[in-house]
């Protein structure tokens, strides 16, 4: 099985991306006082249909965002047309890297768009190692399925 691993280059659809995202964390922040991680906001989520400590009633909102995060995708392929994006075929692989994600986030207190977008802008210390690690995390990965394991 061959892995496709090459990215295009797309300054304006990431530019685009970097200032929506930008624009939901600043919302999130103002008009509920919370942090715009994805682990948070899916957490909160569930705590509400399965009751955790430290969950409260703000189940609409984050309904929203998340819907709005599987919605965005779609709208984009209306207007745009398709999207050319590769996933990998390699169900085992998926379920090891996604409980890989979730113990990360876990372990971190939080994901990228927490750490990275959101602590970052506030200057956290915690924030900062967050990032460093997972994007060192990421180097070492990258670099170990391109030049080690031989893919594209």
């Amino acid at each position: 099985m061959e892995i496709d691993l090459q990215t295009g280059f797309t300054p304006w659809a990431s530019l685009c991306g970097g200032i929506l995202i930008g624009i939901s964390a600043v919302m999130v922040m103002g008009l509920f006082g919370k942090i715009a991680g994805i682990s948070g906001i899916t957490k909160g989520l569930l705590g509400s249909i399965l009751p955790t400590p430290g969950t409260r009633g703000d189940r609409e909102w984050r309904l929203a965002f998340l819907l709005g995060l599987m919605a965005a995708p779609l709208a984009i392929m209306l207007v745009g047309g398709p999207i050319s994006q590769t996933v990998s075929t390699n169900l085992f692989g998926m379920a090891v890297a996604g409980l890989l994600v979730g113990f990360g986030t876990a372990l971190g207190s939080g994901c990228t768009s927490g750490h990275g977008v959101c602590g970052l802008a506030r200057l956290s210390r915690r924030s900062l190692a967050a990032v460093v690690t997972f994007m060192s995390a990421g180097f070492v990965t990258v670099f170990v399925l391109r030049h080690i394991l031989g893919g594209a």
